[in-house]
C-alpha cells in the first residue's frame, strides 16, 4: 500500500536532481569557457564554441578585433554565424 505522501516525494525528487543536473551543467560549461577563453583558433570546435561565448560576455573594442580575423578564418558555417552574432552584439554594446 502506498502512502499519500510518496508521490509528492518523488516528484520533489525528481526536480530537485533536475535542478542540481542544470546547475553542475551551468557551472561546468562556465569553467569550460573560462579555460578556453583563448582558444578561439583552436582545432576543436568545442573550444572556439567556448571562446565565442566568454568573448560575448566580455565585450571589448579588442574583442571586436579578434572576432572580424575569427570571421575571416572560422571554416564552420555554424560557428561563423555565432561569431557574427557575438560581433554585432559587441559593436552594438561599445557604441553606447
Amino acid at each position: 500500500m502506498q502512502r499519500k505522501g510518496t508521490r509528492w516525494t518523488e516528484v520533489g525528487m525528481l526536480a530537485t536532481g533536475l535542478v542540481a543536473g542544470l546547475v553542475v551543467g551551468l557551472v561546468g560549461w562556465s569553467a569550460h569557457q573560462h579555460r578556453h577563453r583563448r582558444s578561439l583558433f583552436h582545432p576543436d570546435a568545442t573550444s572556439r564554441l567556448a571562446a565565442l561565448g566568454y568573448l560575448r560576455a566580455h565585450p571589448s573594442v579588442d574583442s571586436a578585433r579578434l572576432l572580424r580575423d575569427y570571421l575571416q578564418w572560422e571554416p564552420h558555417p555554424l560557428l561563423r554565424r555565432t561569431a557574427r552574432g557575438v560581433l554585432r552584439r559587441t559593436e552594438r554594446l561599445l557604441r553606447f
